[in-house]
Formats: C-alpha cells, structure tokens, sequence
C-alpha cells in the first residue's frame, strides 16, 4: 500500500458556507458530497477552489456497500466520474447499508452492518467490485450507530483489520463516530485505534454532536466537543494522519467559529511533534484469508439481506422489531430516520411546507405519513408521494392551500401513464376551482 498523499487541514464544502470556505486562512483541502455535485457543472465557488490549487476529495453516501446486494454500476460510475472532474487523489464511502432490494426500502441514513462473518464476505466481495470500477483507490469510512446487532462474531477493530487485509481498501477514521459508538454501543474507542492496521489510514473526519436521554447524536451540527479532541489526539499520538477534515452539515456557525474549530484541530494535529507513520508491511507478508466460494458468499448474502430487510422494515415501516435488538434503541433510531426524512423532503421541496401553513403542520403531516410509507425511491419521489396522500386524504383542509399542492403536484409529476391518483387530482382541480 502506497503512502497515502499529505493533505492537512480541510473542511467539508457546503453551499450554505461556500463564501466562508473561500476566506479561510490555511485551508489545505476540501471534501465534499458526491451525490450533490454535477461533474459538468461544478458550483462557482468549487470551480474557484479548484482553480487556485485546493484539492477536493468526492465523499459518497449512496453505494451502500455494506447492503446484501452488489453495488449498483451507475452509481459507481457516477461516482468515479465526479473524482475525474475533481482531480481528486481518492474517493471515500461508508461501511454501512442503506437500502434493501427485497422489499424494496431506503433508510435514507446510514446504518451499521452486523460484524459477522457473512457481512464481512458480503462486504469484502462488494468493495473488490467497487475498486474494479473506480479509476482512483478507495476508502471507507467507520459509521456512527445508535444500537448494535445480536450475534456479533467480531470487534470493531477485528473486523476492520479483516476487511482491509483482504481488500487492500483504506479506512477513513471518523473519530467522531468512535465517540459516538462508545456512548451508543459500550465500545472503547483506544481498542479501535489499537487493533486497525494504521497503515490503511486515509484521513480523518471531526464532527460535533449532542447527547439526549443517554444517547449520542452524531448531528455534525454542533460545535466539536472536548472529547472528540482527545480522541483526535489519541490517534495522533500514534500516527500522523495525512489529513484531517472538519465535518459540518447544518446549523452553521459564523466565520470565526469555524475558523476557531479548524485552528483547534490544527493545534491537536502539530502539538505532538513528528511521529513516523508506520509502514506498510512488504507484499506478500501479511496473510490474508482465502475468499469464500462463490456459492458460499451467495448463501451470504441471502442471509444478510434476510437480516437486513428484517430490520429496515421495522425502522421505516413500522414492522415489529427482529428478534435480539433493543427495542427502545430502535424506537430512536426509527425518530430519527423519519425526523431526518421530514428535513430532507424540506429541502427538496421547500414549498410544501409553506404551502401547509409552515414547519410544524408539515412536520406533523410528514411524520403521520411516514409512520407506515418507507421511502422506495429518494428523497424528490417521496416529495410527490407525500403531497399524493394528502390529496388523496382531500388534505389539506384548506381549499386554497389544496389548489396549491394539486398544481405543485401536478408540475413535478410529469407527462406520466394516468393512473387513479391522477385522475382523482384532475377532478379535485375543477372542484376546488
């Protein structure tokens, strides 16, 4: 494994803070989210980044490579497409799952996968394709979770030593996250940092979060705390990692204060002197285990995708919760997700809310929707499926607010084949005319 490139200090580009990025002094790099970017019409503010020399890393949170199924070849493309326009020396993803095929359901978040041997062939298998596909090397990312899965056969760190034994792929070590697990899961972060082959290491990310009722929300939308600090200075203290990245999604601080968190960890970064990052060992010199036959990594996945389906269905579907999981960990992480769809759809269609008289009648219309309708098909079908019940339920009550949605509605759901919802909203129009 090639050392990996010197990158610094960076920040996670955002439009909300494009200005600001620009602005920062010492500001070595930029990473920013794949799926939110179009390689042939780069935003102004990215265009000038990369003009002026800032290297810019494109980080995925669709592949779902953790998922029973193998990674969707679009989606690889796309993404091996957006780190060409970038010039960028990598491309990062998650170690998680986000969608089932049978049923079909997206969780719209990450999720852990099990640490066990199945996942781990699944995995394995899924990322060999992935690096086959992508024209620059890749790496993955260790999630934050709110519950663990019964039957576990592995540590964290077992089970990212394995995967990066036989993969080769690198780890992008979120310190964040490694808080977060330890407050959620039990886990000890130092174990974790211990045991993973730091060779492997791409960067690093630091976020803030916040703690609620005895679980640790990872928001990237809070200050980075203390604690995540000392664990920044933990790994440094026994590698220096070739870049560090400050994550932030939401809720966005002023200048100064983000200017204020990246010379913090600029600070943690330098205060522990030169240490020698290790070297990789010489090829052929670690052993890694035989891959699974064919046949048995199909049994694998079935397995896998049995678990998963299982468990998605009670998160965003309102199914009971399989057997072993804690079930008021679930309960949370099912708020979340649906809490987390509510914003995105906000997002997506900011005129909805408006439309229903504001935030909080949205809110409560989109949660009750959400309840028993998983999401099937990304965040802008889920917009026209919402505004699809509510019609359906002659919603809202407000005739003229009903008009709006109908002609919102019908806008964004293009020239399609007239099914009954369509000619159901063609009728409430000369209704409600």
């Amino acid at each position: 494994m090639k050392p990996m490139a010197h990158l610094g200090v960076g920040i996670g580009w955002r439009p909300e803070i494009a200005d600001a990025v620009e602005r920062l002094d010492g500001l070595d790099w930029v990473e920013v989210v794949a799926e939110n970017i179009c390689p042939g019409h780069l935003p102004e503010a990215l265009r000038r980044l990369r003009e002026r020399g800032t290297r810019i890393v494109p980080h995925g949170v669709s592949l779902g490579l953790g998922g029973a199924d193998r990674p969707d070849p679009e989606k690889l493309a796309a993404l091996g497409e957006r780190a060409v326009a970038l010039g960028a020396p990598l491309v990062t993803e998650h170690i998680a799952f986000v969608r089932t095929s049978s049923p079909l359901l997206e969780a719209g978040h990450l999720l852990p996968v099990p640490r066990t041997r199945d996942a781990l062939d699944v995995l394995c298998e899924n990322v060999k394709i992935a690096q086959d596909a992508l024209p620059v090397p890749l790496a993955l990312e260790n999630i934050a979770a709110l519950f663990s899965w019964p039957g576990e056969e592995m540590t964290e760190g077992q089970f990212l030593t394995e995967l990066v034994e036989r993969t080769g792929v690198r780890l992008l070590i979120d310190v964040a996250n490694l808080h977060t697990n330890r407050v959620n899961r039990g886990e000890d972060p130092a174990a974790v940092l211990d045991a993973i082959p730091l060779e492997a290491l791409a960067y690093v990310h630091v976020a803030g979060g916040v703690e609620r009722g005895g679980v640790w929300h990872d928001t990237h939308a809070h200050p980075v705390p203390p604690v995540v600090l000392d664990l920044l200075a933990e790994l440094r203290s026994r590698v220096e990692p070739a870049g560090v990245l400050l994550e932030r999604d939401d809720d966005f601080p002023p200048e100064a204060e983000l200017a204020g968190e990246l010379a913090a960890i600029r600070e943690v970064v330098t205060a522990g002197g030169a240490v020698p990052r290790p070297a990789a060992p010489p090829p052929g010199t670690t052993p890694s285990p035989e891959r699974e036959p064919r046949g048995a990594c199909e049994a694998a996945r079935t397995r896998v995708a049995l678990g998963q389906a299982a468990l998605l269905s009670a998160l965003v579907a309102g199914t009971p919760v399989p057997e072993g999981f804690d079930r008021a960990r679930i309960r949370v992480q099912a708020r979340a997700l649906a809490a987390k769809r509510a914003d995105v759809v906000a997002k997506v269609a900011p005129e909805l809310p408006g439309i229903l008289g504001g935030r909080d009648p949205y809110r409560e219309a989109f949660l009750a929707y959400a309840k028993h309708r998983p999401m099937t098909a990304g965040y802008r079908r889920d917009a026209l499926d919402f505004a699809e019940h509510l019609l359906i339920q002659d919603l809202p009550a407000d005739a003229a607010a009903r008009r709006r949605l109908t002609a919102w509605w019908r806008e964004r759901a293009g020239a399609r084949p007239p099914r009954r919802i369509v000619r159901w909203a063609r009728t409430l129009v000369g209704r409600a005319a």
